[in-house]
């Protein structure tokens, strides 16, 4: 009588269970750097500016048609639904603000003489800001980036993500990081929890020198910050001191802060030909001036 044969054993890395069990956290997390890595070496990315804001916010066109079905269904001036529609209407500026922004940056950055991609707009790949900046990116040629995240609520990808830079983070840290890793500059829109924590991680990074390259902040929409946050009030109370306030720009238009960003990348980022590297290919970690 014949003995039965044991089954083989499925390989480590194609251990389904064990990939998605605690023990497999440690390679989750490595890929969630090197496939994004690999990714942007393809698709020759040298460098990125990030666009942060609400992903609450809509088109005029659309917010528009949200308030007149508003009054169409509404009870009252003072009808909540209404009000609600209302505000949409005035706040969807900024996506028309950011789409603006994203289109003149691109529209400029293609121009660059370079062997690899500079400047690339990217988003957290949802909705609102985010889908007005890689708007505006798609319509002006370029290529656009799409850093989103798996939550319990679903936020989709937007249409304007180029395919193969359209990511899927299951956490928040590594997504984070890549929001960091290649940025040259971050634009920060009027917006709630996420992008204030995103303005402030920047913001004490390069606070605390932990960066090793000027990354430039744009903070956009004096109207809308200077009630949320009063960094003045932070200075005379000692918290910052007066320099900090150089740390980051507050613009009110997209021509203004266009401007900005093209004189800043221009003499922080295309000045100097830098010496070139043996690893020149890939994105170099200039995060951390140590490594840990």
């Amino acid at each position: 009588m014949s003995e039965s044969r044991i089954k083989p054993a499925p390989l480590a890395y194609q251990n389904e269970r064990f990939l998605g069990s605690p023990d497999g956290r440690i390679l989750r997390i490595l890929s969630e750097y090197s496939e994004p890595l690999s990714r942007f070496r393809r698709e020759q990315i040298q460098d990125t500016v990030v666009f942060f804001g609400s992903a609450r916010f809509h088109s005029r066109s659309d917010a528009e048609g949200i308030l007149g079905e508003a009054h169409r269904k509404g009870s009252g001036d003072l009808d909540a639904h209404r009000k609600q529609a209302a505000a949409k209407v005035e706040m969807a500026r900024y996506y028309e603000d950011a789409r603006r922004l994203a289109h003149l940056l691109t529209r400029w950055s293609i121009q660059i003489p370079a062997r690899r991609r500079r400047f690339v707009v990217t988003t957290g790949g949802g909705p609102g800001i985010m889908e007005a900046a890689n708007l505006g990116a798609h319509e002006a040629g370029g290529k656009t980036i799409g850093l989103n995240i798996n939550l319990p609520f679903e936020q989709n990808p937007n249409p304007y993500i180029t395919p193969a830079l359209n990511f899927e983070f299951h956490y928040f840290f590594m997504r984070k990081f890549w929001f960091a890793y290649l940025a040259k500059a971050l634009v920060i829109f009027p917006g709630g929890f996420g992008t204030l924590d995103e303005l402030f991680e920047i913001l004490t990074l390069a606070q605390t020198q932990k960066l090793a390259k000027k990354i430039l902040v744009v903070i956009y929409g004096s109207e809308y910050w200077n009630r949320v946050i009063n960094f003045q009030t932070m200075v005379d109370a000692g918290t910052i001191s007066a320099s900090d306030l150089d740390l980051f720009r507050m613009v009110d238009s997209p021509e203004e802060g266009f401007e900005f960003l093209r004189d800043g990348l221009t003499k922080h980022h295309l000045g100097a030909e830098q010496p070139k590297r043996a690893d020149e290919a890939a994105p170099a970690p200039e995060i951390a001036k140590t490594n840990p």
